[in-house]
């Protein structure tokens, strides 16, 4: 299983890597979706088959429902949908493709080998468990990570606001604000 863990770690890390370089929202999909099962693999080799499984069912299946609705959303003109052929097109599969043909490989020799190798054993794990983990020695490290993750949110809230739509909203607030405090 550690050979199946590094595989699928390095996957996840090749994947995650165009997904952020990719700069057409489709291509960057496909690659955050492969990166999402190279997670769940890891999680798996980890003994967390549960974890694995609500990786790939909540992530990689809410990621695609979402994709699949903003699609729906749009207004599909001739245009739109040459386009997204155009998007689509099978060269466009090779990468994530091979990055699912090796977890592929690398979980069907993990399985049909069964012994473990070094220190990753596939053990299952319980919630008390890794509750005990990480809410015990690596209390610290958790709450860190959160609060890394929450200022991630909040650079994130700044850098994409619209701010002439903040101007333009201030201003229809601020008259009737004005308005207001002159009426009583």
């Amino acid at each position: 299983m550690e050979i199946t863990f590094f595989i699928a770690g390095i996957v996840a890390l090749a994947a995650t890597l165009r997904t952020i370089t990719c700069a057409n929202p489709v291509h960057a999909l496909l690659y955050l979706i492969m990166s999402l099962l190279a997670v769940a693999i890891d999680f798996y080799a980890l003994g967390a088959a549960f974890a694995a499984t609500l990786e790939v069912v909540v992530y990689a299946g809410a990621v695609m429902v979402l994709f699949v609705f903003v699609v729906m959303m749009l207004n599909l003109n001739q245009e739109t949908v040459a386009r997204e052929r155009h998007w689509l097109r099978p060269k466009l599969w090779v990468g994530p493709s091979v990055f699912a043909a090796i977890l592929l490989i690398a979980m069907v020799w993990s399985m049909t080998i069964g012994g473990a190798i070094g220190g990753i054993n596939g053990t299952p794990l319980s919630a008390n468990a890794v509750g005990s983990t990480l809410f015990g020695p690596y209390v610290l490290v958790v709450e860190l990570a959160a609060f890394l993750l929450l200022a991630a949110l909040v650079v994130a809230i700044h850098i994409g606001r619209d701010e002439r739509n903040e101007a333009r909203w201030k201003a229809e607030h601020g008259e009737r604000e004005t308005t207001q405090a002159g009426e009583q």
